[in-house]
Order: structure tokens, then sequence, then C-alpha cells
């Protein structure tokens, strides 16, 4: 099982495509847990996945729930990205069957979904910003990941 990415209800498809596009370049599937701020395959989202999402492996969710459900069965850790974790991606140990979580872009992830996390990881910012694009932020945690279990 390879480390997979999950988008928590995104609300912009233009970060969900190129999401899309690195995970289908880099063989890794990309799980997206509805319901979604853009209709999934709008133009945005073909847009900026390019032809690459041929390549993609994309799994829709109909909720939390669902994905959750989905998470236990296989057995695999929840690594969720927030600028509320302590720990800096690149000081946490990935391992290879691991699922990293993005949030919404306007609005993250609920409590439950933070408190429900097996792990809760930040990328470091200077003093006084916020946050990331999502898409970045993604791009940044899983090459740190791959790097870690040896499939870059």
């Amino acid at each position: 099982m390879p480390l997979a990415l999950a988008l928590y209800e995104p609300d912009i498809a233009q970060n969900a495509g190129t999401l899309a596009r690195l995970c289908g370049c880099l063989g890794l599937p990309l799980h997206i847990i509805e319901p979604a701020g853009f209709p999934v395959g709008d133009a945005g989202f073909r847009r900026a996945g390019m032809d690459y999402l041929d390549r993609a492996t994309i799994r829709r969710h109909a909720s939390f729930a669902a994905f959750e459900a989905w998470r236990r069965d296989e057995g695999r850790r929840l690594v969720l990205a927030t600028t509320r974790g302590a720990l800096p991606y690149t000081a946490f140990a990935f391992a290879g069957d691991d699922v990293l979580l993005l949030g919404r872009e306007s609005a993250g992830v609920p409590e439950a979904v933070h408190e429900g996390a097996d792990a809760r990881i930040v990328i470091p910012l200077v003093a006084g910003a916020r946050s990331i694009n999502v898409a970045l932020a993604g791009a940044m945690i899983l090459g740190e990941a791959l790097r870690q279990v040896g499939s870059a």
C-alpha cells in the first residue's frame, strides 16, 4: 500500500486538480472526501490536472464517515496537516502506508476530525503568516514523506 493523499471537502477545483496531477505523476492514490465545493471533474479541476488526470487513481468518499470506514478497514494511519499541529512535518516519522489528510482551504477540518487523527503535523511558518496554499503544502509534505520511506 503506497502513501496516499486525502482532501477533506476541498473548496477549490484548481487546488484539487493540481494535487490529482501530483498524485498521478508520483503514482499515489488521491482520496476526495465529499462534499466538495465544486463538481469533481469540472473544468477548473480538469484544467489544473491537465492530461495527467488519466494517470491519477482518484477515489471519492461520500462522507468523512465513509472515508474513515475505508481507512480503518485498511489499517492505515491518518496524518493531518494542520496549522494547529505541534510537530513539524520534517520531524515526523512517516510510514509507507500513511494517509496524509489536507483540510478545506476555507476552514480546515472540524474538531472531531482533528481529534480523530493519529498524528497532527505542521509546516512551520514565519510569525504572522497563517498558512500556505493547500496544493503547495501537500507537495511539500508528500515530498518529505516519500524521501523518508525511500520512494522519492
